[in-house]
């Protein structure tokens, strides 16, 4: 896993290059959003369990045929995947949120999610939903927290939805 800096600086390591005046910016943007990131990183750590929940709750809510026989969450087994699930993209969207990098979101989430989704019959549309509804609480949970501009907390979040909807939903 690669965080902002060390991507910027493989980057220009690659090119023989020094860093320009858009590479200083980035590091410096990245800098002054750091205490910000981590404070967001330990609010969402502490309402973890309880923002799965609650995404949980709200997705079933708005889709409830995947909660009805037939449906994809229909069984305690099926519910509990995805609840693990859900809890598996905020793990990973908080790792990606703390480095700056959506790095952390492909090498270990998005490489073959589609693939498997789609071999298991677990449709892609709700589970996008489900990431966006995760999003909207999460920045609830960060604002609450005194973080005042939360907009980079939609990165890693949106990163997801993108690179699982660009393909097929």
């Amino acid at each position: 896993m690669r965080d902002a800096v060390t991507t910027l600086i493989g980057t220009y390591d690659v090119a023989g290059r020094y860093f320009d005046r858009d590479a200083i910016e980035r590091l410096k943007s990245y800098f002054e959003t750091g205490t910000a990131r981590v404070q967001a990183a330990a609010a969402i750590n502490g309402n973890a369990a309880a923002i799965v929940k609650r995404s949980g709750s709200q997705l079933f809510d708005e889709l409830p045929e995947l909660i009805r026989p037939g449906g994809n969450a229909y069984t305690t087994r099926r519910y509990a995947a995805c609840l693990r699930d859900m809890d598996y993209y905020l793990r990973y969207a908080t790792y990606a949120l703390v480095a700056g990098s959506m790095d952390v979101l492909d090498e270990r989430v998005l490489q073959g999610l589609r693939e498997t989704y789609n071999s298991l019959g677990v449709p892609i549309g709700p589970t996008i939903q489900g990431i966006q509804i995760m999003k909207n609480i999460v920045k609830e949970q960060v604002a609450a927290s005194g973080v005042s501009d939360t907009n980079f907390v939609d990165e890693p979040f949106d990163y997801m939805t993108g690179e699982l909807g660009e393909q097929d939903i």
